[in-house]
């Protein structure tokens, strides 16, 4: 039984970027800012998936210049590790998640839109 599961999180500091070179004390300031996001959109009364997913990611910015979706994998990752914590996912592990695949979202407020589809 397919079910899909959609929410946008707001972006609550700057992007995690994989060609960025924070200091670690730096990046763990933002992952933590993105993982308690991640886990404060799930719903309260959603149920969990019990089974694999497969997980997209749109990413929406303020300013319409090129990049590479794929490099804004930590945010994703920051972000997953929240849905775990809420209890959505039973892990962002390769046997629960396909993915996930990041898109562009267009221009507008900074924010990731999630997509979790049951497989």
């Amino acid at each position: 039984m397919t079910r899909t599961v959609q929410f946008t999180i707001p972006a609550p500091c700057g992007w995690i970027n994989s060609n960025q070179r924070l200091h670690r004390q730096a990046e763990a300031k933002l992952t933590k800012q993105w993982r308690a996001a991640g886990l404060l959109s799930v719903g309260p009364d959603w149920e969990p998936f019990d089974g694999p997913v497969h997980v997209t990611a749109w990413f929406t910015k303020a300013r319409a210049g090129r990049y590479d979706p794929n490099n804004l994998w930590p945010t994703v990752k920051a972000v997953l590790d929240g849905v775990v914590d809420s209890g959505l996912l039973v892990d962002d592990d390769h046997v629960h998640v396909v993915g996930p695949d990041m898109r562009h979202g267009g221009k507008g407020e900074p924010a990731v839109l999630l997509r979790i589809v049951r497989m």
